[in-house]
């Protein structure tokens, strides 16, 4: 579904990205990992578009986008749920669901998949008129996911969903992508902090450091992996 073939990303004259090579199959669910700075953010920008690369190509369904709008790159498709959630805080859980159909026309879908967000998110169909920015961070960071769900993405793309959150929400949170996952079969690239819980539910991972791919192997090999232990699981 998408290849991304040595990539290099400048920020000014800092060299943020270097050759990056990664891919994604329909249905899987893969995890970026790695310490704070190393380019897994960067990666992501790079790839909906707010960040254009300076060399390299990102080809989606055999389509190459690099040089492509934000705008353009989402209606392909391709749909981010940021670090830090960004929901709109003056507006209501339900607004905010309609700003994730906004180009969409299909009234009786959009109502029938509120109804599906609803029912992942329990919590947010008890706030459904409530205000974004009165809501707890775990039920933003419910919010931010259900909104991004309601573009019926072919390709999410969801930056560190458990930052700073609760242990037990971070549970529901990954049981959550996990479930979407396998229900819907979306496609997940998946950037964490979180790596232990992130190899967890993906089936593959790459470990980035200081701007470059450094491992790549099936989740449950970097589990086993004693570099990845020893350096991102406090093992």
């Amino acid at each position: 579904m998408l290849e991304v073939r040595n990539l290099h990303v400048f920020y000014g004259g800092i060299h943020a990205l270097k050759s990056v090579t990664l891919e994604l199959s329909q249905g899987e669910i893969v995890t970026l990992i790695g310490s704070n700075g190393a380019g897994k953010s960067t990666t992501l920008m790079s790839i909906s578009g707010i960040v254009p690369p300076r060399s390299g190509e990102i080809i989606f369904q055999g389509t190459p986008i690099q040089g492509m709008s934000p705008d353009v790159i989402f209606s392909l498709g391709i749909v981010q749920v940021p670090e830090g959630r960004r929901i709109f805080p003056q507006l209501s859980v339900v607004e905010n669901l309609h700003m994730g159909a906004y180009l969409r026309k299909d009234r009786h879908g959009i109502r029938d998949d509120i109804d599906y967000v609803f029912g992942i998110f329990p919590r947010l169909a008890e706030r459904r008129h409530q205000l974004g920015g009165t809501l707890s961070g775990g039920e933003q960071q419910m919010l931010a996911i259900a909104r991004g769900l309601m573009s019926r993405p072919k390709l999410l793309l969801l930056d560190e969903p458990s930052l700073g959150l609760a242990p037990v929400l971070v549970q529901l949170i990954f049981s959550t992508i996990e479930k979407i996952n396998r229900e819907n079969g979306t496609t997940i690239l998946l950037v964490e902090q979180n790596a232990y819980m992130a190899l967890k539910i993906a089936h593959r991972g790459y470990v980035m450091e200081s701007g470059a791919i450094a491992l790549k192997d099936t989740a449950q090999s970097l589990l086993k992996s004693d570099r990845v232990r020893q350096a991102y699981l406090g093992m």
